[in-house]
């Protein structure tokens, strides 16, 4: 039952909003979507319909995501340890947390979005598929290549760990308490900075964000220092191999 290219198209719109909550990076998520999108049509014909179209690509992006993850050593604790550390705390009668912060942060989608990041992968993709996306634990189980038992309690962690996070945010950035625009929207934008590519509007609030944030203008004097570096081993008095020169000139020969 091979897939329709409409078929891949289609599903195109929940995979970007999928990538994005995983990612949290608009590049990122489009370089995933696009790297999905041709995984699929080069395996459309190995489509049984066991799953619809838009879980079956949806694994394919998990996968692709965590592979990124893992290669990048970003996690940073093991998945199974901090769900391990979650059920104890949650199974501590003592343990409570400030609901009504908890509840006014969720309401920010800045700080919502900031917490999910903080959760490992199969958590943060449970969470998003199940209460932003509204998908089913069975099919999520689907996506993770897992049974339904454990989607099911990839789901019940992972929303505990998020108001973990939640009721942790105020203390993580309380040294940041009144500078405007937030760290990872600065962040963001900090390499269109440097090529200047901004808008005037954005330019002014990223100054201005630089101008007060204790702990983003280390970074951003690492960029350019970087950037500056790089720079640097451009020599435009490059030569290039006798061997190569000769195997290019054959080349050319030859078309």
């Amino acid at each position: 039952m091979a897939l329709e290219v409409e078929q891949l198209t289609e599903a195109v719109p929940g995979l970007y909003r999928y990538a994005l909550s995983l990612s949290r990076d608009h590049h990122l998520a489009e370089d995933l979507v696009q790297d999905t999108v041709l995984r699929a049509f080069e395996r459309r014909d190995s489509f049984r319909g066991e799953s619809s179209p838009q879980t079956w690509m949806h694994r394919i992006l998990h996968h692709r995501y965590v592979d990124l993850v893992r290669a990048s050593g970003a996690a940073p604790t093991e998945p199974d340890t901090l769900a391990d550390l979650v059920d104890e705390r949650w199974a501590d009668d003592a343990y409570s947390v400030d609901g009504e912060e908890v509840v006014l942060r969720a309401e920010r989608d800045d700080e919502l979005r900031d917490a999910l990041s903080h959760l490992p992968v199969p958590y943060r993709s449970a969470v998003v598929l199940h209460d932003v996306e509204g998908w089913t634990a069975a099919r999520i189980a689907e996506v993770h290549d897992t049974s339904l038992a454990a989607a099911k309690q990839r789901i019940r962690r992972g929303r505990m760990m998020l108001v973990d996070e939640l009721a942790a945010h105020a203390d993580r950035h309380a040294a940041t308490k009144g500078v405007p625009m937030r760290c990872w929207a600065a962040r963001e934008k900090v390499s269109e900075y440097l090529d200047d590519e901004l808008a005037a509007a954005e330019r002014s609030a990223l100054e201005l964000h630089l101008g007060e944030c204790p702990t983003c203008p280390p970074l951003y004097a690492g960029l350019v220092g970087v950037r500056d570096g790089l720079g640097r081993l451009r020599d435009p008095d490059t030569v290039i191999p006798p061997e190569l020169a000769q195997r290019l000139r054959a080349l050319r020969t030859g078309l």
